[in-house]
């Protein structure tokens, strides 16, 4: 099996936690090698180089040429710009949601990858949660979708709304799930401890007639990370922080002429890293060149229909 040589772009809060992971499959023999973590500001990079054995670097184009995948993980309006860079040299790429900052540059990032052949995986990790991958394959007439992703307001840096930074995972979900982009949108959403909106509320109609209403929050004292999927024959709870699921099966009456009762079944699953796990998937795809559970035309959905929220939302003026 050859090596993998890979670079870790961007040494925040999420970088550190991908040299991680990719050191661990170094170690386990999973055919991959950290060369370095790059990042522009030096002590940063070094400190978490230093953590997992590597030398640090300032310039991820000094590596270009020793390099077989990137993972980016710099602030979003730097991934077009460093993303494009990495496809051009040959490298294969897992960049962290959103895919761009822009739709113009997601489309650009996406043609470029149809081009060249590289392999893009966009980081949304929902997917590689066991509730969620589970439950995929029993969700095939979805009609109505609830999801609530909230929690406290981050101790990592953001650069990005509530809409980009946390809802996008559910967007991303539901347009899969339903396997469509929505014909109509509507959100609300305002500023609460920064200068964009950090708690939101969206209603998104998709051409079957599907209707999902999406919540997310980083203003909220205790996390959730919850979907809810109605279909005709039932309905699905998927619980992300907990990887674990229940079905409500809708079943004939016990008693003649009686009303359909719902029977319940909880599914629990072995708790996995998921972050682990998108790491083991995408250097299978840089392997087998498979397509990846979540390529650029995913993350560039999710991304539209994200801005395209954003722009339905109220603007509310400031008090002070």
């Amino acid at each position: 099996m050859s090596t993998i040589h890979t670079i870790v772009i961007g040494a925040g809060h999420m970088g550190r936690f991908h040299a991680q992971k990719v050191a661990s499959l170094e170690r386990a023999g999973e055919g991959v090698k950290l060369l370095a973590v790059v990042d522009r500001d030096l002590a940063r990079a070094q400190a978490v180089a230093t953590e997992v054995g590597v030398p640090a670097q300032t310039d991820y184009r000094d590596l270009l040429a020793k390099a077989q995948a990137a993972i980016v993980c710099v602030p979003t309006i730097f991934h077009y710009e460093v993303v494009l860079e990495l496809l051009k040299a040959g490298i294969d790429v897992l960049v962290e949601k959103p895919i761009a900052a822009t739709i113009a540059e997601a489309e650009e990032i996406d043609a470029l990858v149809a081009t060249t052949g590289r392999i893009l995986q966009v980081g949304h990790l929902e997917h590689f949660n066991p509730a969620l991958r589970t439950m995929k394959e029993k969700i095939t007439c979805p009609k109505f979708i609830e999801a609530h992703r909230m929690g406290p307001f981050p101790d990592r840096a953001t650069d990005v709304d509530i809409i980009r930074d946390l809802m996008i995972h559910d967007i991303e979900i539901v347009q899969q799930l339903v396997g469509e982009r929505p014909i109509r949108q509507e959100a609300i959403g305002v500023p609460v401890l920064s200068s964009t909106v950090d708690i939101a509320n969206a209603r998104l109609t998709f051409p079957s007639g599907c209707v999902a209403n999406l919540t997310a929050s980083r203003v909220s004292p205790t996390p959730m990370r919850r979907l809810r999927v109605f279909q005709p024959e039932g309905y699905f709870s998927i619980d992300f922080l907990t990887q674990s699921a229940v079905i409500f099966r809708k079943c004939a009456s016990e008693s003649p002429g009686g009303k359909p009762r719902l029977e319940m079944e909880k599914l629990e699953f072995d708790r996995e890293d998921a972050l682990l796990a998108q790491a083991r998937a995408f250097f299978h795809a840089v392997r087998t060149r498979e397509v990846p559970l979540v390529p650029s035309s995913a993350g560039r959905d999710a991304l539209r229909t994200a801005l395209e929220l954003i722009e339905t939302m109220p603007r509310f003026e400031d008090p002070q």
